[in-house]
């Protein structure tokens, strides 16, 4: 780990640290740092490997994943150390804790009893079932149906982007189950993969290789024990859920760009170039220098986010902004390492080139980065308005 000084930051306590530190030095020896030819058994793999280490217990909080045992920082902490290793490992563990998060935030006794210590074992893996063709950020527009058949839902459409499709034990399936217009009429379903009129439609393949699926439910009979809090509650349990991991997609994304930043500075104080190497060169020193001052602005605005929710203070518009600020930073710091290492930089293989891909989703997924302008914004007027 290059640079450590972030961890002595008034946001983190000193068990942060330890976490980090000791994950560093697990991560070395236990992750791979590329991708092997069979993803799915990769990813598989790594959850195991993950949970046999102890480090998915992060991912749901608690024994049986109590919500007031979530603890933000040390998720952001995990994902950002794991990024800097690997965009899959850091992928096993963040599906582990979005997939199951719903449960851990709102699930009864049982259901917690039933998926999350597995979950945390690295003995079942989770998904978590939200987007569709047609409804991605737009969340309200979701049209997987759920219709009320005695004690049990049938669940009727399709979802897709969804990660860990195809090795999944579970899906956390969101669905409009009609108690009122919009969001406002969305339940939230624990569906087993070995559910009848559950099955797996179509495998994605995408720029950074990991498990991607369109999924399809025709009339699959889901027990109402299975439903994660009230009817039409799902929506919320949605967005409780996101607001917990989207500040860590942007500590991936941390991970991604400091990672980056390492390759860069070795890169450019090893190349030589015109009788010096390329860290003499003040266009060199220039760039070198924006890349660490975005990264460091990002990571301020990562632990202020996961500090406030670990507080129990509204968040949104601060997981918001470090969303946002991290995943398009990281973007730029790993486009310059690139130009840094030159045509080495696009060579398959390669840190920077990985990374080049590894990057390009995080902007996107868990709501774009115009979504989460518009974020800002509303929560901006909104206190505006009330002044």
């Amino acid at each position: 780990m290059a640079d450590t000084a972030y961890l002595d930051w008034p946001f983190l306590e000193p068990r942060h640290r330890e976490l980090a530190l000791a994950l560093e030095a697990w991560a070395a020896q236990h992750v791979p740092q590329a991708h092997g030819q069979d993803v799915d058994a990769q990813c598989r793999a790594l959850v195991q490997a993950l949970g046999a280490g102890g480090w998915l217990r992060h991912a749901v909080g608690g024994e049986h994943g109590a919500a007031a045992a979530i603890d933000t920082r040390a998720i952001c902490l995990v994902r950002e150390t794991l990024a800097r290793h690997s965009g899959l490992a850091d992928f096993a563990f963040a599906m582990q804790g979005l997939g199951s998060g719903a449960i851990s935030l709102q699930g009864t006794p049982q259901q917690k009893e039933r998926y999350l210590g597995r979950v945390a074992a690295g003995q079942a893996i989770a998904a978590f079932a939200l987007s569709e063709p047609e409804a991605g950020s737009d969340v309200a527009a979701l049209q997987c149906a759920a219709r009320i058949e005695g004690d049990h839902a049938v669940l009727d459409g399709e979802k897709t982007w969804i990660s860990n499709g195809g090795i999944a034990d579970f899906y956390v399936v969101f669905a409009r189950s009609g108690e009122a217009p919009g969001a406002r009429g969305i339940s939230a379903f624990i569906v087993d993969a070995d559910t009848p009129g559950f099955e797996v439609a179509e495998r994605i393949d995408v720029l950074a290789p990991h498990p991607l699926a369109r999924l399809r439910f025709s009339g699959c009979r889901v027990p109402l024990s299975q439903r994660i809090g009230e009817p039409g509650e799902g929506f919320k349990v949605a967005m409780r859920t996101l607001d917990v991991f989207r500040t860590s997609v942007a500590a991936a994304a941390l991970g991604f760009a400091r990672r980056a930043l390492d390759e860069a500075l070795r890169r450019a104080t090893s190349r030589r170039m015109f009788g010096q190497v390329l860290a003499d060169f003040q266009l060199t020193q220039a760039k070198l220098a924006q890349m660490a001052t975005t990264i460091d602005s990002a990571a301020l605005l990562v632990y202020r986010a996961a500090w406030q929710r670990d507080q129990g203070r509204p968040v949104t518009r601060e997981a918001a902004m470090a969303k946002l600020t991290a995943t398009e930073g990281a973007q730029q710091v790993i486009d310059a390492a690139v130009q840094v290492f030159g045509g080495l930089g696009v060579v398959s293989g390669q840190p920077v080139e990985m990374l080049y891909r590894d990057i390009r989703a995080l902007r996107i997924y868990e709501g774009a980065s115009e979504v989460q302008q518009l974020i800002i914004a509303r929560e901006l007027l909104k206190d505006a308005r009330s002044a």
